[in-house]
């Protein structure tokens, strides 16, 4: 995003702060969690520095990987792509085994061209991008989330099913996510035989929409669609209360987190996003959910998909008898995964085969599934 000053794009070397060891040194093998350490996105990147933390503090306790132990660096990109890739060179001269992130899109793809050159396994466990992988930078690229064609595929029918005779608006943030997510959501409705009254883009960061809440009134949108992240969607559903409208929002799953209730307070009742089957709920996750609650960590959102990279690095490397990339990729190719969000394994472009998205509804401070 433009708006991260260039100063703190030079800066980037200085957002890697190990934790959870020390040095790296022969004893010790690095990994790390790069994702929006600070930022309006600051949420999601506490939620995988979380399931990171957890999960090296967990297979430290079972002897680690290989017989040693894993030093955990965390790297924040801060969801701008020139700091994404300074953090990655950065990571990359440190040696990092496995680098769980990024989160937004828009850092991944840049950023994935870095480890892609250096043979570094890249693990996302949130950037739901298709071009992430459709245009894959090595074959060491990886995610173990959905694909943004999955989740809006599964938006637009359920618009066009649920909301046929209303007026849709869809509206997006330019960013790799956003627009990407919009755009999918968009043609899966058309398909199923609903257009939409407007298509408009915003500008992320910015404080005021009442522009575009006007003319949304003025369209008598009953239903706006957001390609977007939860700080922008909490403002206009709160601008748009403001000026009288009982529109409904729907966004992706970048409304996963509490602090999008932060935000609306009673005014997010009733907004609708996408999201993969509540990982919380699996029975496999139970231990592990328990002891994040048990921390006072609620294990939401992205949290529980960062400690599954983990896993799967773990176990890759564990079938490969090595922490080398090249080994470690042939297992990741060839193995099914046991993890918190599930059993899966991956196809030829790195994504995984992990149930379709439903569709979630906020009320009362927390979010339900309403859709299988």
């Amino acid at each position: 995003m433009k708006r991260i000053a260039g100063l703190i794009v030079a800066l980037a070397a200085a957002s890697i702060i190990a934790s959870c060891g020390g040095g790296g040194g022969n004893n010790t093998t690095p990994v790390a969690v790069v994702g929006p350490v600070t930022g309006q996105y600051a949420s999601f990147g506490a939620q995988m520095k979380n399931g990171g933390e957890m999960a090296v503090a967990d297979i430290n306790a079972a002897g680690g990987v290989l017989g040693k132990k894993l030093d955990l660096q965390i790297g924040d990109d801060a969801c701008d792509p020139k700091q994404a890739v300074a953090v990655a060179n950065q990571m990359t001269g440190n040696n990092v085994a496995l680098v769980a992130g990024h989160y937004c899109s828009g850092s991944s793809i840049p950023a994935s061209k870095v480890y892609a050159e250096s043979n570094m396994v890249q693990i996302s466990p949130a950037s739901t991008n298709p071009a992430f992988t459709d245009d894959r930078a090595g074959p060491n690229i990886y995610r173990v989330c959905g694909r943004d064609d999955q989740q809006g595929g599964v938006a637009g029918k359920y618009l066009a099913s649920n909301f046929g005779d209303k007026n849709i608006a869809f509206v997006h943030d330019k960013t790799a996510y956003g627009k990407g997510l919009a755009d999918e959501t968009k043609k899966a409705m058309n398909e199923a035989g609903k257009q939409e009254v407007m298509y408009e883009a915003i500008t992320a960061g910015e404080k005021d929409y009442s522009a575009l809440v006007s003319k949304l009134k003025q369209a008598n949108v009953d239903v706006l669609y957001l390609g977007g992240y939860h700080t922008e969607a909490g403002l206009i559903v709160r601008q748009m209360r403001d000026q009288g409208m009982a529109t409904i929002l729907m966004g992706g799953d970048a409304l996963i987190t509490q602090e999008f209730w932060s935000i609306t307070g009673n005014a997010g009742e009733g907004t609708l996003m996408t999201f993969s089957p509540d990982p919380r709920k699996n029975p496999a996750a139970a231990d592990v959910v328990k002891r994040f609650k048990d921390k006072g960590v609620e294990p939401e959102g992205y949290v529980l998909y960062t400690y599954a990279a983990m896993q799967v690095w773990k176990q890759a490397a564990e079938k490969a008898g090595t922490t080398e990339s090249a080994g470690v990729v042939k297992a990741m190719n060839d193995t099914e995964f046991d993890t918190v969000v599930g059993k899966f394994k991956f196809n030829e472009k790195g994504d995984p085969n992990l149930p379709p998205y439903a569709v979630y509804r906020w009320s009362n401070g927390t979010y339900e599934q309403i859709t299988d």
